[in-house]
């Protein structure tokens, strides 16, 4: 069907009309289409070379900005510009990338939508998927475009919308002293003795760690997490009031959370120093590229031990690339795309030419880095994000999150 749907507004990029039969025995009537939308232009350039792209890009006028939730968007418009700026008008002075965090963006694409689109972003990297599928079912500031560089390396549920990367958050602890944490099952984070020294940011401000948190209660987890329970305890899990095991044990999770650092950056160096000697964080893996060479050695990651954590060791969350609908320049916006799907392009956040661990390209093509494990191991031991899931038991789960936290 999408397919099909390519090639019909392709052939009216060509033709100016479309001929649409209404109903069986109907009358053929004929619907113009507007070349210049950005549902034509995307998918005119979903079939352009990168050749055909920069030629389009050239004519652009217009600043070419970029938001994105991910602090390395701004090294990535960078590299952009030293490889195509002179061929496309562009120099450091009007290509530009910003960290914003989702909400930021969403509410600056709405302004930007009811003004002047001189200055406005043209492509966006965001996060939440559960969020992003609302505002593209219910808005139009976003639109999904998929590189033809990328057809066959990227599987198909990746692909709308599409996902850039993959991001984990892990289960990683300081081994210095006779107290270190070393946890083989996450229902030693519940013990008493845990209390306090497990360190998360707060999911009632950080949306992924409560995307997180509702996907233990899905289900599918809720088994493993009462598999794990009785392998660790060698009984059943009681229940008691809890739905289900994934209830219990995040009510019990964040009972021994500390919430005092609000950076995953800050709670990967603080947990590398020689004070933090008993303490655990879930924190972003790829946050190692901060902490002092000296001091990594301190750090053990859980999934990385030769018995990993049961019955998960972190999580997982998507990274993902749309069009901002508004922004003056789109097929420079396709061709940063295009550059950022590949090896070149997802540099600044690792690949098998760096040292950065913990992201992961959709990109078949894409390997992790030296030191990383590779994209399908982390598959296996990781709670992924389901936007489904999430979209669908959202309130009910964040009210409970938020309960626990407040009778902490």
């Amino acid at each position: 069907m999408k397919k099909t749907l390519m090639l019909l507004l392709a052939v009216v990029l060509v033709f100016g009309v479309m001929l649409v039969g209404c109903s069986k025995g109907a009358k053929e009537e004929t619907v113009t289409v507007d070349e210049n939308s950005i549902e034509a232009k995307v998918a005119k350039g979903q079939t352009l070379s990168e050749a055909d792209l920069i030629a389009l890009a050239k004519q652009e006028s217009g600043d070419f900005i970029a938001y994105g939730n991910s602090s390395r968007i701004k090294n990535a418009v960078s590299n952009f510009v030293k490889k195509y700026g002179a061929q496309i008008g562009l120099t450091e002075s009007n290509a530009l990338g910003t960290k914003m965090n989702d909400t930021e963006i969403y509410t600056t694409l709405f302004q930007e939508a009811a003004g002047s689109n001189a200055k406005a972003a043209s492509m966006v990297m965001i996060q939440d998927g559960a969020q992003l599928q609302v505002y593209r079912n219910n808005s139009q500031i976003l639109e999904n475009y998929v590189p033809a560089s990328i057809k066959g390396k990227v599987s198909d549920e990746d692909l709308v919308p599409l996902v850039h990367q993959y991001i984990n958050k892990l289960f990683i602890w300081n081994n210095l002293g006779n107290n270190a944490p070393a946890i083989k099952n996450v229902w030693e984070l519940t013990e008493p003795s845990m209390k306090g020294r497990v360190f998360f940011k707060n999911p009632s401000t950080e949306q992924v760690n409560m995307n997180f948190l509702i996907m233990c209660t899905s289900p599918a987890w809720a088994a493993k997490l009462a598999d794990a329970y009785k392998s660790y305890y060698g009984k059943d899990v009681a229940l008691g009031s809890y739905k289900n095991a994934g209830y219990k044990w995040v009510a019990e999770f964040l009972a021994n959370c500390n919430f005092s650092i609000s950076s995953d950056t800050t709670i990967c160096q603080t947990m590398a120093k020689a004070d933090s000697a008993g303490n655990i964080g879930l924190f972003v893996l790829s946050k190692f590229r901060d902490v002092d060479s000296s001091i990594k050695g301190n750090l053990t990651v859980g999934a990385f031990e030769a018995s990993s954590v049961e019955p998960f060791a972190g999580f997982m969350y998507p990274l993902y690339v749309q069009l901002a609908a508004n922004g003056p320049r789109p097929y420079t916006a396709m061709l940063f795309i295009n550059y950022l799907m590949s090896e070149e392009g997802f540099t600044p956040w690792g690949g098998p030419t760096t040292s950065i661990m913990g992201a992961y390209s959709s990109s078949s093509d894409i390997g992790a880095s030296e030191g990383d494990k590779p994209i399908t191991f982390w598959k296996n031991c990781l709670v992924a994000e389901d936007a489904n899931y999430i979209m669908a038991n959202k309130s009910s789960v964040v009210d409970f999150v938020n309960s626990a936290i407040a009778n902490k």
